[in-house]
């Protein structure tokens, strides 16, 4: 007879732990935060009207070729406008669009226009058939590339196929300065500006630069 005891599968066998000190157990949940805040646009093609929804369940999946996601629950209008089409744009709004952000939000746009109740303008996009928002410094014009339905929301992963900024976020030799932008985060139900800039990617590594003699 083996009397090695064999390592328990899944969550069968698994006892109770005891909490790390200075630690709460918390309801599984989405916890994730901050996260992005944004206004997909969609509609303006086959038969469906313009049409913003607000969206924080979003991010980026792929470098090459980009890639990033939306969730979107499968009552609200936007969902069938995106299933159909195939399309979307992501446009990122600075904190001056914050009340339009949370409007896009609660109302529905079955039976409002949402452009003309928050005097947001569409303009063309160059890659797809909805507009993007021009007052939004940053728009991602993204292509549908398969629907995942998860539960009680649809993930839409989408491949990135156009971009437009705002001229006065590049500077002189052509970088992006988003900290321009102002953009804005949400949080567990509650919007928050972006502090203030600590580093870059892979400044913990960095040699600084030995000063001259002087």
């Amino acid at each position: 007879m083996n009397r090695r005891e064999s390592a328990p599968s899944g969550r069968q066998g698994h006892a109770p732990r005891e909490l790390n000190k200075g630690k709460r157990s918390w309801k599984p949940g989405n916890m994730l935060s901050p996260v992005p805040v944004v206004l997909a646009s969609c509609g303006g093609t086959k038969g469906w009207k313009p049409n913003l929804i607000t969206i924080a369940w979003i991010g980026s999946v792929c470098s090459d070729p980009p890639m990033l996601s939306i969730s979107v629950r499968p009552d609200r209008y936007s969902h069938d406008i995106i299933r159909a089409t195939g399309e979307f744009v992501v446009n990122v709004p600075s904190l001056d669009l914050a009340k339009a952000v949370d409007w896009c939000g609660v109302v529905s746009g079955r039976d409002t226009d949402k452009f003309a109740g928050t005097g947001l303008t569409p303009a063309p996009a160059l890659k797809v058939g909805c507009p993007i928002v021009s007052e939004c410094p940053l728009n991602i014009e993204c292509r549908v590339r398969r629907n995942l339905p998860l539960g009680s929301h649809t993930l839409f992963l989408a491949e990135v196929v156009a971009v437009q900024v705002s001229s006065s976020l590049v500077d002189s030799r052509g970088r992006l300065d988003l900290q321009k932008a102002g953009l804005m985060a949400f949080a567990h139900g509650h919007y928050y500006a972006l502090g203030r800039h600590i580093g870059h990617f892979g400044f913990s590594v960095r040699k600084r630069k030995k000063r001259g003699r002087t």
